[in-house]
Order: structure tokens, then sequence, then C-alpha cells
């Protein structure tokens, strides 16, 4: 039964109610000045305390409740508490993109986040500052993020900007790349041998091994500043090399296999250093692009042009893959070399031009192009049997052919069947290579009948004897 109290007999000092909750613990709260509606609430707090120990209440639901009235700031601090190291640029860049949202969109408590007014603001902001596409998304994915960590740690039941609209990046590329052909990779790193100056604090030589590892592997910055010579097994088969999840962009230990010009190399600058000694110190907080690009201008190649940067990643990681199809990689091998989760990705790191376009197109066969080669009569024996059995009979010399499609014979025709074999009376059917044209009866059909088509009078002419020919040259013949 709960309890109503004043501790104070001071005019206007609100009424306190004490109560058991459903695990026998003691709880006071404020209640009103007024008794009447002091005794209501102490009430409803009975009845729901009798459901929640009836289990018809989710105890989950109040603190969803409590958590929903805690200001949101002291949520955002759990929040970095938990993303560990906080100097990481990236985390910083997340937090800060999540507080502008919050104050953008003027936003008390968890329970106040709307994604309807997340997206107005942004909106609002992509109009103000020209934000492109991309940075819009990261925006999002932010704020997507640390609501998707609230619904995670019981402090939201749902998600309130999740399915809010990502632009398409494709539409609005603000910093495009383009891969250096094989020709222009190699330039580069002459430019960079044969250069006295010191750029980002890197000699000529050590800029080149940057080049030549960030092209022969597709590792990216922060990966190849993290490289020691224990990453290496150069005496494995295959040799490899080891990007440890700390390091990884996707925060997973990384094996990939090593070219074998590269290991060679490899061997050289390993030499004499200790197990735990960087290749490269601090690379990963250099202007690299700045290396790219003077070592670039040295030898007259643009470092910007209509396809685009050809900054340091573009000059490593997207010539990697795009080399690697053009040399015949297939995509779930460059996939798989360049660490993606997904194909698409592999995709858009592929830069095929229109010389690779028309090379592909040159492998096509073309055959279809021309028709094939009308075989002789006689270049194929079953060919030439076969038309062999469409000829004009042979014409004996005391049989004549006349126009009408009968003979006349002073002598009965064989037989074709006489023998029974084929054997002991055997008769060539044409002695000529005249043929008959298209539709011409068989040659062993009776020729004392009318034939349903005549033979061309040509070809007649030339198979009569020259008696025979004398009276078709008769009048009325």
């Amino acid at each position: 039964m709960a309890s109503i109290f004043k501790r104070s007999k001071k005019k206007n000092t609100p009424y306190l109610i004490q109560y058991k909750d459903c695990s026998g613990k003691r709880i006071t709260v404020k209640g009103f000045t007024d008794k009447g509606l002091t005794e209501q609430l102490a009430g409803k707090l009975e009845s729901e305390t009798r459901l929640r120990s009836m289990g018809l209440i989710d105890p989950m639901q109040d603190r969803l409740a409590v958590q929903k009235q805690v200001l949101i700031a002291v949520h955002v601090s759990k929040f970095e508490e938990s993303r560990g190291k906080s100097t990481n640029k990236y985390i910083q860049l997340m937090l800060g993109r999540i507080r502008r949202i919050i104050a953008g969109g003027e936003f008390k408590t968890l329970a106040e986040i709307d994604g309807e007014a997340v997206q107005s603001y942004l909106r609002k902001l992509q109009k103000a500052e020209d934000l492109g596409h991309r940075t819009y998304n990261h925006y999002v994915q932010a704020f997507d993020t640390f609501c998707n960590w609230c619904v995670t740690t019981k402090r939201l039941s749902s998600n309130p900007v999740l399915g809010l609209e990502r632009l398409n990046t494709a539409v609005d590329v603000r910093h495009p790349r383009r891969a250096l052909s094989a020709e222009e990779l190699t330039r580069l790193v002459a430019s960079a041998r044969q250069s006295n100056k010191r750029i980002q604090g890197f000699s000529g030589e050590q800029r080149a091994r940057i080049y030549l590892i960030s092209y022969m592997t597709g590792l990216r910055k922060k990966e190849i500043a993290s490289l020691t010579p224990l990453c290496f097994a150069l005496v494995r088969a295959p040799p490899t090399v080891t990007v440890e999840a700390a390091c990884s962009k996707h925060r997973r230990k990384d094996v990939l296999p090593l070219h074998p010009e590269l290991v060679v190399a490899l061997r050289q600058w390993v030499a004499g250093m200790s197990p735990g000694q960087k290749l490269f110190p601090d690379l990963d907080r250099k202007k690299t692009w700045l290396m790219v690009r003077k070592d670039l201008e040295r030898v007259g190649i643009a470092y910007e042009t209509e396809d685009g940067f050809a900054d340091f990643h573009a000059a490593g990681r997207h010539t990697h893959i795009t080399e690697l199809l053009r040399n015949g990689a297939s995509l779930p091998e460059a996939k798989e070399l360049a660490r993606h989760s997904d194909v698409n990705m592999t995709m858009r790191y592929t830069h095929i031009g229109l010389k690779d376009q028309a090379k592909a197109l040159g492998n096509l066969p073309a055959q279809a192009l021309y028709p094939p080669t009308t075989p002789t009569p006689t270049s194929d024996p079953s060919t030439q049997a076969a038309l062999q059995m469409r000829s004009i009979p042979g014409v004996p010399e005391e049989q004549s052919v006349s126009l009408t499609g009968k003979s006349d014979t002073t002598q009965k025709r064989h037989n074709p069947c006489w023998g029974k074999g084929y054997v002991n009376d055997q008769r060539q059917l044409a002695v000529t290579d005249n043929m008959e044209a298209a539709g011409i009866e068989p040659a062993s059909r009776d020729v004392s009948m009318e034939a349903s088509t005549r033979v061309v009078n040509s070809l007649i002419v030339d198979a009569l004897t020259p008696v025979d020919r004398v009276r078709c040259d008769q009048p009325g013949a």
C-alpha cells in the first residue's frame, strides 16, 4: 500500500509517494501539491507495480522510458567512450557530424529524434554549404551509426532514422580519380629516384619504394605506414605480406601474396633493419598526394586531366586493380586481392578506357564476317557421289534419245536389279560430268515415260551421239 506524506509543513510543498516495486524495493517519488492528485498518482503506481509482478508489463519499457528522458549529450559521450581511441581522426569526424545534426535539429533527448527532422536539416545544410552527395551520405551514415548503437545498448527500441534516403554519388563526383598507365607509373618511379629533393620528409628513393609497394600490393596509405620487416614472409611459398587488423580498413587481419619481382627488391630494402622498425615512419600523416603531384610534374605528366586526379590512392591502389584486370585477372580474383566485400566496389576502382575497350573488341572472333567457301563437286567424295545420283544416265551406242523424252532402242534395257547382287551386272549411271538441273527425276527412272521435268537443252545435246545430234538439227525434229 502506497503512503503519502510531506516532509515539510511549508505551504506549496509537494507531497511524496512511497511504495514498493515488483522486486520489493522501496521507491519514493515526488507527487503534487494537491493531495487528491497525489493520491491518484499513487494509485496508478500501485496498479502498474501489480501488473509488472503479474508479468503483464515489460520492465524494459520502464528502462527505455527513463533513457529517453536523459539528455542526448550524455548518450553521445557514452558513444564516444565505446569507440575506443578518441584521437582517431575518423572517429572525431563522425562525432563532429553527429553533434552537428543534434544541434541543427535541436534535439534535447533521444525521444525527440525524428527522421524527417534530420533529413530536413541535412537538405538545408547541403544547400547552404554546397555539400557533395558523398559528404551528405557520410552525415547520414554517422547519425545512423549512433542510433544503431542506442538500439543495441537498450537506449532506444528502434532506429528513428532507419531507411533515411542516401544520395546517388555517381551523379555528383567532386574528386574523380584516374589510374596511371604502366608507362606513366614507370616514369613516376624513375622521377622519384632521380630527384635529389626531399618531399614530406622522404627522399627520392624512399618515395620510389612507397610507389612500388602501393602499386604492386594495392595497400592503402595507413597500411603501408604500418609495415615492418616482420610483416613480410619472403621465404614462404608463396611469399606474403600481412596487414594487422588494427591497421586494416575493415579491421581484419589480411594476408596477401607478393609479386616475385617485389620479393627480390624487398630483401634488399629490409636488410639490416630491426624486426619492429617501420619502413616508412609516419607515412599516414603525410600529404602523399603532394609527393605524387611533384614527381609527376617533374617528368611532364599531368596530375589532373579530364579523367580525374592521379593522387596517391589513384596512382597506387586504383592502378593496381585496373592493371590486374588489364592483364588477364578475373573480376573475382581482383576483388579478393583488393579485399573488397562487394564486387561493385571493385568496379569503382577499375578504369577501363576507350583504348582498353578497343583492344578487347579486337579479340572478338570475326569469322562470321566472311561467308564460307562453297566446295567444288569433286572436292568432297561423298558430295561427288551424291551428285552422281542426279546425273544424266549413260547412253549406249545402240540407243538414241529424243526430245519427247522417249527413247528409240534396238536393244532391251537391262534391269538394274538383274543378278540380284549389283556385282555381276554393274552399270555406271553417268559417263560424263554433266549433271541434271535441280528437280530432275532420278537417273534410275524409266526413260520410256514422259518426264515430269525436262533436262536443259544444252545438257541434253552434250549427252547425244553425233548421229542423234544431226537428227535434232533437222527441221521438225
